[in-house]
């Protein structure tokens, strides 16, 4: 059984992907923190075209191989309705991975509520950018009313 997925899309503005995010992406794999389910690199050209590929299909560029060695499954999870809707925002002459991930780390938690008779409901996953939001507007409402 699967602890929760979710779905990542790390935009790279001019297609400059460098690969400095795969030693963090490695160490979450590594840790079990995370297992990396399924992936796609999109692109996008300047007028506005979306192709994509797997990772193992970028041929013999470096970065996208080494991100292909943190992919653990290859589920075809990400449909390509999928990646028309998550690359719609991305700017032309762009690129982006789309990551799906599985929380590992929940996995242990999860047995635990089971075992124990319980029943989890639901998950939410906040953006941080949203809650730095709130935080701000209830800093500066609490400064208002000072």
């Amino acid at each position: 059984m699967l602890g929760p997925i979710e779905i990542l899309v790390i935009a790279f503005p001019g297609n400059r992907f460098a690969g400095e995010i795969l030693p963090a992406l490695a160490d979450l794999v590594d840790t079990d923190t995370i297992s990396i389910i399924d992936g796609v690199f999109v692109r996008k050209d300047e007028d506005g075209t979306i192709s994509y590929s797997e990772f193992e299909e970028l041929g013999v560029n470096e970065d996208a191989m080494a991100l292909t060695d943190v992919i653990e499954m290859i589920n075809g999870l990400v449909s390509d309705e999928d990646v028309e809707e998550l690359a719609a925002d991305l700017e032309n002459d762009s690129s982006a991975a789309i990551l799906v991930f599985e929380h590992t780390w929940f996995k242990p938690l999860r047995d635990a509520i089971v075992s124990s008779g319980g029943v989890l409901v639901d998950t939410v996953r906040i953006p941080g950018a949203v809650v730095d939001e709130v935080l701000e507007a209830l800093a500066e409402a609490d400064a208002d009313t000072d």
